[in-house]
């Protein structure tokens, strides 16, 4: 495991806290009931509102996005995004998808009956990313890659190194997969096939166990 990514397990989401030059970059930020949880985590790596440059968001789901208003307040933090996903933030709403597994569509039943008990706090996207761009302003080596197909806006992180932060275009809960909750079935193969021809080596997924790309067997 690269010691400058901190793998910050959230229940069933991952949040990763990446070392960019003298501060870090937090990709994706959990739950809103997991604030308490990701500020321990977030302090006890060293990260503080005057060290922490910048929150990338790979999608606008909630468990992705649930505490970047708190990030923005506390910490003066900007949050980046894609500009597809930023109705999902400004107005707390989360499109209809459809579902590839039998296990997924049980999860989906849960979380939508216990939905209404989550508060969560809107907010509006500092930075709106469109094209692909690199983050080195940001002091980490590493670029945008847009793979719309989980959602519209649905984004990963690729460093120099080969390290991939997948959001949810990716996962491993049970085995390397690709995205089960799926908006878009094309674009979510071309995603998946242009993966495949940049140099990847380790996959950080939004949920599940960081694996090897080359383990990923499925085709969309």
């Amino acid at each position: 495991m690269d010691e400058k990514i901190k793998i910050i397990a959230l229940d069933f989401v991952n949040v990763f806290l990446v070392k960019a030059g003298e501060g870090f970059v937090l990709i994706d930020t959990g739950m809103p009931q997991h604030w308490e949880r990701l500020e321990k985590e977030l302090v006890s790596a060293g990260c503080s509102p005057g060290n922490l440059k910048l929150v990338v968001i790979t999608h606008g789901d909630i468990d992705h996005i649930g505490n970047c208003a708190k990030l923005q307040e506390k910490y003066k933090v900007k949050v980046a995004m894609h500009e597809a996903d930023a109705f999902m933030a400004e107005g707390g709403v989360s499109p209809k998808r459809k579902v590839r597994t039998l296990a997924a569509k049980i999860r989906i039943l849960f979380f939508r009956l216990f939905r209404k008990k989550i508060t969560f706090q809107k907010f509006k996207p500092d930075i709106l990313f469109k094209e692909e761009r690199d983050l080195k302003e940001y002091g980490l080596d590493a670029k945008i890659i847009n793979l719309p197909g989980h959602t519209q806006g649905s984004l990963g992180i690729l460093t120099a190194k080969g390290d991939f932060f997948a959001g949810d275009t990716l996962t491993n809960s049970k085995k390397p997969d690709i995205a089960v909750y799926v908006d878009n079935f094309p674009e979510l193969k071309n995603s998946i096939e242009k993966l495949k021809r940049l140099n990847i080596g380790k996959v950080y997924p939004g949920h599940g166990k960081v694996f090897l790309f080359s383990d990923l067997k499925i085709k969309a």
